[in-house]
């Protein structure tokens, strides 16, 4: 019978499109782009957004972040990550089985948008990761993790919501690091990587 070996319907259904994620580097610092964004794919899917959201990071150097800063925040001099949110989207709830993505007939149940903006500093960065004594690539996934988290709505001005969020940071950068080698040059380099500033 013609149509007998074909696959079941299931394996025809289109592919979920993925995150849109828009990485600039204006930073004059070598960074691995392509890791960022697999990152921020990676806390995306991991806090169940839409697959059709869109994301901007943006790698600065001190001086625009410095300007940044005090124009937004009103704090002088550079700082490490600086979150603009933009569509106010936010990941369904805890143990909804949900991703944002589907509903009970396949539809979308939140319409997807602009997340917003990730400024990322690699030269501040570069500072904290040798106090902290690990990589400045550890340093950057850190801080693109925590603005994400920022443009989702966490915050930590209380110490219920410090709590909260430090500890999504931490589950999401552990599950991160342990599905994925090692980068190169950063087994044994407590320093970082080399020519950040």
């Amino acid at each position: 019978m013609p149509g007998e070996n074909m696959p079941p319907e299931s394996l025809h259904r289109e592919p979920v499109p993925a995150v849109s994620i828009e990485i600039a580097n204006e930073s004059g610092v070598d960074v691995d782009e392509a890791d960022l964004a697999a990152l921020a794919r990676h806390v995306l899917d991991g806090m169940r957004m839409h697959p059709l959201a869109e994301l901007s990071v943006l790698l600065v150097d001190r001086g625009t972040m410095s300007d940044l800063h005090e124009r937004w925040m009103g704090e002088p001099g550079p700082t490490d990550v600086l979150a603009f949110p933009m569509d106010e989207l936010r990941p369904p709830p805890p143990g909804s089985g949900a991703r944002g993505d589907q509903g009970a007939g396949g539809e979308p149940t939140s319409p997807p948008g602009l997340l917003g903006d990730v400024v990322l500093c690699p030269e501040v960065a570069a500072d904290q990761a040798r106090q902290a004594q690990h990589p400045l690539h550890d340093e950057l996934e850190l801080l693109c993790t925590h603005g994400i988290l920022h443009l989702l709505g966490y915050d930590h001005a209380e110490a219920d919501e410090h709590t909260a969020m430090f500890g999504l940071q931490d589950k999401l950068l552990a599950t991160w690091r342990s599905a994925r080698p090692q980068p190169p040059g950063q087994a044994g380099d407590p320093e970082g990587q080399k020519g950040t500033g």
